[in-house]
């Protein structure tokens, strides 16, 4: 749907031929970010400024900013880290935040709030996160270099959405909303891994402590507080003894994603009921004084806020800092990869070949196999629209790995020559599977829209029903 057309006048003072020229030079921006895949090319110049750097004269500087230190000091107390360590493990909770609110909605209403529906996608998620590291696995089995059969598990979403929306109208919408439910459990499954293999030894204590955070959170919910300022401190405790456990975290982000209340208070038709009174009373009010009108359109804020639940809110809210702003800023901290250290004698060669056999070979085997497998077996079943060649581009996609394999590569190697050589593998895996998505995208997904296909988001919905 379309936002309603903005028919304000100009506001008090503005003049407006400055205001036409605005319009002007932010209509080429505003088209830019309309498009589906735009935050995905953000990511990919970010990632390419960073490799670029870290192999000219420049690679000194960047080097130096990235570690670069930042602190807190609070009388005695003094909390310091590198720059990429608050990118790291600060920002990217956001990120992570933001992955627990989409979990948490699309398991209450979405595709995963019904098994029959979910089914397709979680054996295709399952297939494509084990055959990658099985792959892996096998070729650096005994070695010190095991430690990263995590990192070709993972698929980057924003990526793999773009590459499908540079595919246009040849993609059935029921193809679009299975790799969106494959890429949320995909995500549930690497937060899995993280916290059960990439984690330090765990302090019980502090652990405890996060707990106590995550309880207050449930508290406040059960008072009925409804301001978020209220749980950004307990959230903060949270994530601060989740760190001091020993568990990365961005753990802590994903729990509190998944505690934030899922229903709205009000609702669409409750708020417009609401909306219309306080229009009413504000239009009275109009002559009665300041004090009382701001009292009416607290009023309609309120209603505004509360018309849709806690996750779509803050989900809408953080969306675009994570796709503007986090992610690319996270590909700038890590992708600086300096060809010259890459070494594939010896372990790295397996590193390398891990990784881009397991990304671009496994994911696409894994996710159509067990797919496949699921179908046989009568657990799940194709979604109207979609044939199995179609099936073969989301597997194909799905071997982006990028933002969240590097996350995994950091927290698997440590600095050095094998992580330098995983980081490496990781984005010429990313180029080589979007390249390959695109490529079989036009040759299997036709020229327009197929026959029988869903054509609307409602039947897009529908036709997940197996």
């Amino acid at each position: 749907m379309r936002p309603p057309p903005d028919n304000l006048p100009a506001p008090p003072h503005s003049w407006t031929p400055a205001r036409r020229l605005v319009r002007v030079l932010a209509a080429p921006v505003d088209r830019f970010l309309e498009v589906e895949a735009a935050s995905g090319i953000v990511l990919l110049l970010a990632a390419a400024a960073a490799l670029v750097l870290a192999n000219t004269p420049g690679a000194a500087v960047y080097d130096a900013f990235w570690t670069t230190p930042l602190g807190l000091t609070l009388g005695p107390l003094t909390f310091e880290r590198d720059l990429r360590w608050w990118v790291n493990d600060g920002l990217m909770t956001v990120f992570f935040f933001v992955v627990g609110l989409e979990i948490r909605r699309e398991t209450h209403a979405g595709e995963l709030s019904d098994l029959r529906r979910a089914a397709l996608p979680l054996a295709a998620a399952v297939g494509g996160m084990l055959v990658p590291a099985a792959i892996y696995a096998a070729l650096n089995a005994g070695r010190p270099t095991s430690v990263g059969w995590g990192v070709p598990m993972a698929t980057d979403i924003a990526f793999a959405v773009g590459v499908l929306a540079l595919l246009g109208d040849r993609v059935p919408p029921a193809l679009r909303i299975l790799l969106l439910a494959l890429a949320v459990i995909d995500d549930l499954g690497a937060i899995l891994v993280i916290a059960l293999f990439y984690s330090d030894g765990v302090n019980f204590l502090a652990l405890g402590a996060a707990g106590t955070g995550l309880a207050g959170l449930l508290a406040l919910q059960v008072f009925g507080v409804r301001a978020v300022a209220a749980y950004v401190p307990l959230a903060l405790v949270a994530w601060g003894a989740t760190y001091a456990s020993g568990v990365h975290p961005t753990i802590a982000g994903v729990l509190v994603g998944l505690l934030t209340p899922v229903r709205a208070w009000l609702g669409p038709h409750r708020f417009a009921d609401t909306a219309e009174a306080a229009a009413r009373d504000v239009r009275e009010a109009a002559g009665t004084g300041v004090a009382n009108l701001h009292a009416h359109l607290e009023a309609v804020a309120r209603a505004t806020r509360e018309a849709v639940s806690p996750v779509e809110r803050l989900e809408h809210a953080l969306h675009g800092w994570v796709a503007w702003f986090v992610m690319p800023l996270f590909a700038f901290a890590n992708a600086g990869v300096s060809l010259g250290s890459l070494n594939l004698a010896g372990d790295g060669w397996r590193v390398f070949v891990g990784i881009v056999g397991g990304l671009v070979v496994g994911k696409a085997v894994g996710v159509f196999a067990a797919a496949r497998a699921a179908t046989a077996l009568g657990v799940a079943a194709l979604p109207r629209g979609v044939r199995w060649a179609d099936v073969s581009v989301v597997g194909g996609v799905a071997g982006i790995g990028f933002t969240m394999a590097l996350f995994v590569a950091q927290l698997a190697f440590p600095p050095g020559e094998a992580l330098e050589t995983a980081k490496l593998a990781i984005l010429a895996a990313s180029a080589i599977a979007g390249v390959g998505g695109y490529v079989l995208g036009r040759l299997v997904l036709g020229t327009g829209k197929r026959a029988g296909g869903a054509a609307t988001a409602a039947e897009a919905e529908a036709s997940t029903e197996v």
